[in-house]
């Protein structure tokens, strides 16, 4: 797939938190942690992408902006990012909605990915290196799934209900795995619990154990499908889709895998089982996949849960088209913590303008505060659990010391509103 355009990436000066680590909240370790190893030139991001069946709302794009400072922060420490993330175009809500519309469902998934890269694009976040959608992946996905057959991984369950008679879909048995569990840490009734809400089947009969994943889904009446050779007709479960394409762009190990608190357990369970079981037999026991999870939380819509259900989406799309600028709705969103879950008002953009209206007014002259103290500020902000109220928070103390000197004449540090600019531009992509 085509990603959408690089936004221009300024260069900040040297400040003594230049040299600090990067560091972000582990779900997994349950603890604030380093997110590359020390001494790397190097890192590694994975971020599952959206499933195309509808506009991004605000949660999406809190998703995305949160790992977006993440990568603005791995460039800032001089680091090579490469990115990777996917398109799940084809999946259960799409091939609903599709139906439910009366839209083929690849128009339907074409317009709304299309519809996604614009919102990227306007809240200047960075595009992924590798950006793969789940129907490219196909050929890798079957060369992967009859990996796991061979290797016992993996065993076949009658589906009579598929489109042709004698079709097996095919189940990866996690207790081979040695890795599950590692991720989201739940006991056995929590994960059943969870399964069955997030989209599994632990009640389907003929599974080995309750909690198996699907790995090929026989073709079913009316739904797409692929040749998957030894697999017969079909198409990919969601999990192993994401380890195979996180295979692809960044190798078998990386360092962070990353996306709403929602997909903890069992996408981000079962993808990283899987990511272990794509090693060759006998290395199996070496940590695969990615080296830490991190999470963003949910958000929520005036006191209730955002979801399509509701119909209280909040669209970015939607903001956008009546008139709220890009970088009110990227500070409205930054002004809430990336791991706490939080509410959405309708006046969030509003509150955001008139902040940036301040920020502009501080900015409008050649001087300012100190910008290395506020540069130094928003970078150690962002390298600790990327907390960009903290950074937001600088902008508006900055703010207003420069205002309130300008006003006696003291016109402070020359040229300092053009290194504040940059660092908002650079670290926090708020572009003013």
């Amino acid at each position: 797939m085509l990603s959408w355009p690089r936004p221009t990436i300024p260069d900040l000066p040297d400040s003594p938190h230049q040299l600090a680590p990067v560091r972000a909240f582990d779900s997994s370790a349950r603890a604030v942690v380093d997110t590359v190893i020390e001494g790397a030139d190097k890192a590694g991001l994975y971020v599952c992408g959206v499933t195309p069946y509808d506009a991004t709302h605000v949660g999406h794009a809190a998703t995305y902006l949160a790992f977006d400072v993440l990568h603005r922060a791995w460039i800032d420490a001089g680091l090579t990012v490469l990115y990777t993330s996917n398109v799940t175009d084809v999946d259960d809500p799409l091939l609903e909605r599709a139906t439910a519309t009366g839209v083929d469902w690849r128009d339907l998934a074409e317009a709304q990915s299309a519809l996604y890269g614009r919102d990227m694009t306007a809240l200047s976040v960075i595009p992924p290196d590798t950006y793969i959608s789940a129907t490219e992946s196909i050929p890798a996905v079957i060369d992967a799934i009859e990996e796991f057959v061979a290797a016992g991984l993996a065993y076949f369950v009658p589906a009579p209900e598929a489109a042709e008679p004698g079709s097996l879909d095919v189940y990866a048995d996690l207790s081979k795995i040695d890795s599950f569990g590692s991720v989201a840490h739940l006991d056995r009734d929590g994960m059943l619990a969870v399964f069955a809400e997030r989209g599994g089947d632990p009640g389907r009969a003929g599974k080995r154990d309750e909690l198996d994943p699907l790995l090929w889904l026989a073709a079913r009446p009316g739904e797409p499908s692929w040749d998957g050779r030894s697999l017969g007709h079909g198409r990919p479960g969601w999990h192993i889709e994401c380890a195979v394409i996180a295979r692809a762009g960044l190798g078998a190990v990386f360092d962070v895998q990353g996306g709403g608190q929602d997909l903890l357990f069992p996408h981000h369970e079962m993808s990283t089982a899987h990511s272990q079981g794509l090693d060759p037999a006998g290395s199996r026991a070496r940590h695969l996949g990615a080296r830490h999870h991190v999470h963003a939380g949910l958000v929520s819509y005036q006191g209730e849960k955002m979801s399509k259900s509701l119909g209280n989406l909040v669209f970015v799309s939607t903001l956008l088209a009546g008139g709220a600028p890009p970088a009110a709705i990227r500070v409205a969103i930054l002004s809430n913590h990336y791991r706490r879950d939080w509410e959405w008002y309708d006046d969030a953009v509003e509150r955001a303008q008139s902040r940036i209206s301040t920020w502009r007014r501080a900015l409008s002259g050649y001087g300012g505060a100190d910008p290395i103290e506020f540069l130094d500020e928003v970078r150690a902000a962002v390298r600790d659990d990327l907390d960009t109220p903290r950074a937001l928070r600088a902008m508006d103390e900055w703010s207003a010391r420069t205002i309130a000197a300008a006003e006696t004449g003291d016109d402070g540090v020359p040229a300092a509103a053009g290194i504040v600019s940059r660092t908002l531009s650079a670290l926090l992509g708020i572009d003013l």
